[in-house]
């Protein structure tokens, strides 16, 4: 019993911890004049549910989508249209980013999930293309040179959206909430009915579970996460561009969850961070940043091929 307890503790105080360091982080930056990197954090974080919502659905449910960064790109021009029209609540703005993205990607899942394997993962890409190539055609939200905010929404409760500490503040709460949903639901009864299907999914017909509304269920939640997620880059960014929904987005969000972990707790939040730190030191010292990074997911497929997580817990364990 007293090893038991003794293993399951620190990793059980783990996310505190972590949630702990994130917080305090403004203001170590502030005090050592890093400023820039409070905007940098937060944007890991905002990725970090991005990749989380991907990993939902792919690590938990085996479906492949390669066009899930066309929901975060729902969830930002949503914002955008919103404060066009005179909507100055962050709070409005981000639960209808997330409402809008979550109905779209129930439109996407309604038609995509009636197949299955390559056609699947083709069908989800061609949806997210066609929804790329209509915010290129807005010209009234700039088409392909991207959008700009006048402001950024506004906090309320004394709370100052132009303070970029103030902002990364609500972010992190906001993810840390979220993450913590995503984190029960994978392990509700819903979460296990998703994982059967994805091992079995002819033998959860047989015992009467309904497939494909589970999946469509699971597919409109975690693209509403993507959505909020847009939401939360959009106004951190104070810009967006349709970019930010290209096909290579989507590539990007699966390869962070592939580096961090397939359906492992932490994958999706440890991707996106490893990746992006990664993206930021190499772009500083290389103009060919792209070939360790190409490396590290040929590293990662070999020698942990878990996902960087999973390797984490292993030598938590063994240290612990």
């Amino acid at each position: 019993m007293t090893n038991n307890l003794s293993f399951s503790w620190p990793r059980a105080l783990l996310p505190a911890v972590v949630l702990l360091v994130l917080a305090l982080f403004p203001w170590v930056a502030s005090q050592f004049g890093l400023d820039f990197y409070i905007g940098f954090v937060r944007r890991i974080l905002v990725f970090a549910l991005a990749a989380a919502s991907l990993n939902f659905i792919m690590g938990y449910g085996g479906m492949v989508a390669l066009g899930h960064a066309g929901f975060l790109g729902v969830g930002a021009y949503t914002v955008v249209a919103l404060t066009e029209a005179g909507v100055t609540s962050a709070w409005i703005v981000w639960l209808v980013a997330m409402l809008f993205a979550a109905l779209a990607a129930a439109l996407v899942g309604a038609v995509s999930l009636r197949t299955k394997g390559v056609y699947f993962i083709m069908i989800t890409l061609a949806f997210a293309q066609m929804l790329y190539f209509v915010f290129v055609s807005l010209r009234s939200y700039g088409g392909d040179d991207g959008y700009t905010l006048a402001m950024r929404p506004l906090l309320g409760l004394g709370l100052n959206p132009m303070d970029e500490s103030t902002l990364y503040w609500v972010v992190l709460a906001i993810v840390a909430v979220a993450l913590w949903w995503l984190d029960r639901a994978t392990g509700s009864r819903f979460g296990m009915a998703l994982a059967g299907i994805r091992d079995n999914e002819t033998r959860m017909r047989a015992l009467g579970y309904p497939v494909y509304r589970l999946q469509l269920v699971a597919f409109s939640l975690a693209g509403g996460m993507a959505g909020l997620a847009g939401a939360l880059l959009v106004t951190g960014n104070s810009f967006v561009s349709p970019s930010s929904m290209h096909w290579t987005q989507s590539a990007t969000l699966i390869v962070m969850v592939v580096i961090g972990g397939l359906g492992r707790r932490w994958g999706g939040p440890v991707g996106a961070a490893v990746w992006l730190v990664l993206e930021e030191v190499l772009k500083l010292n290389t103009d060919y940043w792209h070939l360790p990074l190409g490396l590290l997911l040929i590293a990662t497929a070999l020698y942990a091929p878990k996902g960087l997580a999973a390797l984490l817990e292993w030598r938590a364990g063994r240290i612990v």
